[in-house]
């Protein structure tokens, strides 16, 4: 398989299972969060399909286009290891939905930062609440689901609370 049909199922994959995560967590009132902010292209994607709703983007230094850059009371500057602690404390327990596109084309390093950070987004998710990953993440409590269709297995993962 060429990396650009690789790229091309993780693309369809993760709006496959963003747009069915943003269906199944509607009824929640929590804020939804992006982990990683790159160009922009989901975090713009996902305001699309979840109008009104409060999405919070982690980042370390913003580099993207002007239209999908969030406003500055929505963007959570840092390393994740001491934001998602933080959002924890300011939010509690309350994320109707996480998104995290690692990304990268090192599958070491992905797994490495999936270990990492997956103890720091367990607690944030609300019952009910979906996390949505490019990779595998590591969870005590959370729950693999099923891909919705479309969604090209080992491509996107939904885990739930």
């Amino acid at each position: 398989m060429s990396r650009l049909d690789i790229f091309i199922d993780r693309m369809v994959s993760q709006r496959a299972c963003l747009d069915h995560a943003a269906r199944m967590t509607d009824t929640l009132s929590g804020p939804v969060f992006e982990l990683g902010l790159g160009n922009g292209r989901t975090y713009h994607h996902m305001r699309e399909i979840m109008p009104g709703r409060e999405i919070y983007v982690f980042e370390r230094a913003v580099a993207s286009h002007p239209d999908s850059t969030p406003p500055d009371e929505r963007l959570i500057l840092g390393d994740v290891r001491e934001t998602l602690p933080a959002a924890l404390d300011r939010f509690g327990p309350n994320a109707s939905l996480i998104h995290a596109d690692l990304g990268g084309h090192n599958l070491e390093k992905n797994d490495r930062f999936a270990r990492l950070v997956s103890p720091l987004v367990e607690p944030l998710l609300a019952e009910c609440g979906l996390m949505v990953s490019s990779d595998r993440m590591y969870f005590d409590t959370l729950e693999e689901i099923d891909l919705p269709e479309h969604a090209v297995k080992g491509r996107c993962f939904i885990y739930r609370r």
